[in-house]
């Protein structure tokens, strides 16, 4: 099994370590920087929904609140990423992103929530990207040549979305109506309710001493 060190250097973390994380560190943190609506579709049981852009937001003051046990979600690992990368810009630098996301923890057999089925930001990215691509090609060939320039700086856009671990259009199709949950987090629902570090540290001396 990995270590959970705070020296460790790799930052992946395989969804069935996690399953034995769970199981085993009262202390472990998971956060999914999924959108709401992501989270209320499945979820690892016990994990806290902080939005990538919520986190980007409140990079310091949660950073402030957690410990060495954190893991970050999301669908694919992406955006558990780049919100790895925000933490160790303010003083976490022992974060890991779950491999899979939530999908792979729960193929592992990971114990997860599961609410209304949605397409995750993901799959509605890649869709919008191929669509507004097709768009441009037939109207380049129907309509106008100059529609076809759509297509060119589609293909910009995602150049530069890799290039930069960044995604304009997902954030924007995240804002949309049905990307919404009922109740979205909030700096005082979501930051403010995580457990912080001198508590983990407190229920990891408790965990030692029991064992």
């Amino acid at each position: 099994m990995t270590s959970f060190s705070p020296s460790t250097a790799i930052t992946a973390l395989a969804p069935e370590t996690l399953r034995s994380w769970v199981a085993e560190h009262q202390g472990l943190v998971v956060i999914d920087v999924r959108s709401a609506a992501e989270f209320e579709s499945m979820h690892i049981r016990g994990s806290y929904n902080v939005p990538l852009p919520l986190l980007s937001e409140h990079t310091d003051e949660l950073a402030a609140r957690l410990g060495s046990r954190v893991v970050l979600v999301c669908q694919s690992g992406a955006r558990a990423e780049q919100a790895r990368q925000r933490l160790a810009g303010s003083g976490i630098d022992t974060a890991y992103v779950l491999t899979g996301g939530v999908p792979g923890f729960a193929a592992s057999g990971g114990d997860v929530v599961k609410g209304k089925d949605r397409w995750d930001l993901e799959r509605q990215v890649r869709l919008a990207a191929g669509s507004l691509v097709v768009l441009g090609l037939a109207g380049g060939k129907f309509v106008s040549p100059r529609i076809r320039t759509l297509a060119g700086v589609i293909g910009a856009g995602l150049t530069f979305s890799a290039a930069t671990n960044t995604c304009a259009m997902g954030q924007a199709i995240s804002a949309m109506p049905w990307n919404r949950a009922a109740k979205e987090p909030t700096r005082e629902s979501a930051i403010l309710t995580l457990p912080v570090a001198d508590a983990q540290a407190a229920d990891a001396q408790e965990e030692v001493k029991a064992s």
